[in-house]
């Protein structure tokens, strides 16, 4: 009778987290390749380099994201909440659009306000198997099917300087940032003191998913 009940506890929570479509993971220091690239900039449409718009700065926050994705939605405020609070300090952020038309993903832009930097490396979804971020994620064991958001921190300070790799180990998280958990990490990079007040992230309660979404529509 025990195994019956706790059997039934397990299916209703799994039940409940693909419900809500949390994909909140925690940051984790990972192996792998992580190369130079020149993106479109999608606010102004010049080209943009990873390893200039890194020179100079403390932290940098490379996102990976698909316009259309719940999870995106999600993140994306928090993600310009800090970039707002530590912009000034030595913290940047530079988008990926990925799987979303230019249009689709310009009004996430505009609709969202963003002032960071988006850029874009793919516009359909059949390219997926073939970009960089899909690469990147079977590198570092993200097992979701279309992984929006991705998240890469570097440290501009411990990059190599030339050549086609940037980095063979960074910091990343395979899914939705934790707020409190990924402030705390920018803080300590910047060199500025912990807060003192513990301020609980803003879970939203989510009934889609980037799975379900691509189901419905294809970008």
């Amino acid at each position: 009778m025990k195994q019956i009940l706790a059997f039934a506890l397990i299916l209703s929570f799994s039940a409940f987290a693909f419900a809500s479509g949390d994909e909140s993971a925690p940051m984790a220091e990972k192996e792998f390749t992580y190369k130079d690239w020149t993106f479109k900039n999608l606010q102004d449409g010049k080209d943009v380099n990873l390893r200039s718009f890194t020179a100079g700065k403390k932290l940098v926050l490379v996102v990976y994201f698909a316009a259309w994705c719940p999870n995106w939605r999600n993140e994306a405020p928090h993600v310009q909440k800090l970039y707002d609070k530590y912009k000034d300090k030595g913290f940047d952020v530079i988008a990926i659009s990925e799987y979303a038309s230019l249009d689709d993903t310009k009004k996430n832009i505009t609709d969202n306000k963003f002032t960071f930097t988006v850029v874009t490396e793919s516009e359909l979804s059949e390219a997926k198997q073939k970009t960089t971020h899909y690469a990147y994620r079977q590198a570092t064991g993200d097992t979701r099917n279309w992984g929006s958001p991705w998240n890469v921190f570097l440290e501009p300070a411990k990059l190599e300087n030339k050549g086609e790799t940037v980095s063979q180990k960074a910091f990343v998280v395979n899914g939705e940032i934790i707020e409190t958990e990924v402030e705390a990490f920018i803080r300590q990079k910047l060199g500025l003191p912990a807060e003192t007040k513990t301020t609980a992230q803003s879970l939203t309660k989510k009934v889609e998913t980037c799975e379900s979404t691509i189901e419905l529509k294809k970008p």
